[in-house]
């Protein structure tokens, strides 16, 4: 005769029980509907934790207090910049100035079914199309220019509010960060303190490795292919090898994006570039995702070349674009806590400081 057991569960728990889901549940409802300040803030975290060494080297040169240092950090930044824009505008507007000139022969081209141009008419009739949408609607039928203008004017606000606000956030992290982080290790016991501290640093360093390697995956991008459109002699290279080594930063699929760009360019200077340029941006991107990305990552953030990929996939579904740039060292952070929790359980009673790995 088969036994039955009964269990009950005292009404507190099931109080509890719910409080907790419930509190969960708002935390999650909170955060997706301040998604927004969120990747803020963690875009101003990454931004604190590259430059964090940079104010310390000059605290300690300079002698000074925490404050004047980080505006002689941010006075750097912006003098690096400056110096790089020098000398990347003057060429930059040259070729600008080029495409806009050549912009007419283009359009001429397409109107008349010649040139690289010219299929769009003779094969898809694109201009009859254009001026049957305009006789029905107007322009603001084909490009939804109300619509459009709206858009990007909300668009320029949201990136001038999210630039400020990123910059203050920075500044008040590098300034206040040190010091919330003593107050948060003194809420431990005084005996594990040493141990979160050693924690703490090695996630300061997993996380600096990999913005310094972002930044030289982009710097390898932009000039590799900046290389190539030199040879083939297609215009705006320095310019496009700009947006390169921008886009390049969103990992996996930045390349992508850059490649499809630089191609329509180079396909409309000659058809040998355009085949060029798409054969290197294959190679290239199975080349960074697989060689450059995880060889880099591996030395920068100490993972392994699979967890960086899986990392970084995953963080991509779960989060698009930001989540693909904060999965690494998310990855990197728990990999660290990992660690150390498992060489902690290996030695419980030693109470010695672990070396790092």
């Amino acid at each position: 005769m088969n036994e039955q057991r009964l269990v009950d569960f005292r009404a507190q728990t099931i109080v509890r029980t719910l409080l907790i889901v419930v509190a969960i549940a708002a935390v999650l409802e909170i955060l997706w509907i301040a998604r927004q300040v969120v990747s803020w803030m963690l875009i101003a975290l990454f931004l604190a934790l590259a430059l964090d060494p940079l104010v310390r080297f000059i605290e300690r040169r300079g002698r000074i207090r925490r404050g004047p240092a980080i505006g002689v950090a941010y006075l750097l930044v912006i003098a690096v910049a400056a110096a790089i824009g020098w000398s990347f505008v003057p060429k930059l507007v040259d070729e600008v100035n080029g495409f806009v000139q050549a912009l007419p022969d283009y359009v001429h081209q397409l109107t008349h079914g010649r040139g690289r141009l010219g299929f769009l008419e003779t094969k898809y009739h694109i201009v009859e199309k254009v001026r049957e949408q305009v006789n029905k609607g107007g322009a603001s039928r084909i490009f939804g220019l109300s619509g459009a203008a709206v858009s990007i004017t909300k668009s320029v606000i949201s990136i001038v509010a999210a630039t400020v606000t990123i910059v203050f956030l920075t500044f008040f992290m590098l300034l206040e960060g040190r010091a919330w982080m003593d107050r948060l290790y003194s809420l431990l016991p005084e005996s594990s303190r040493p141990r979160w501290r050693r924690v703490g640093d090695d996630i300061y360093r997993t996380v600096g490795g990999y913005v310094t390697g972002n930044i030289l995956i982009s710097i390898i991008a932009g000039v590799s292919i900046t290389i190539v459109l030199l040879i083939m002699g297609v215009p705006y290279a320095v310019a496009l090898g700009l947006v390169v080594a921008f886009l390049d930063l969103i990992p996996l699929a930045g390349a992508t994006i850059a490649g499809i760009i630089v191609a329509v360019v180079a396909f409309i200077h000659s058809v040998p570039a355009g085949i060029v340029v798409v054969v290197f941006f294959i190679v290239y991107q199975q080349l960074e995702n697989h060689v450059i990305q995880p060889v880099v990552y591996g030395r920068t953030v100490a993972l392994s070349a699979l967890a960086v990929l899986v990392s970084v996939l995953v963080g991509a579904e779960l989060a698009g674009v930001l989540g693909a740039l904060a999965a690494i060292p998310i990855a990197g952070a728990l990999q660290v806590i990992l660690r150390d929790q498992l060489a902690h359980r290996r030695s419980p009673a030693t109470g010695t400081v672990l070396p790092r790995s």
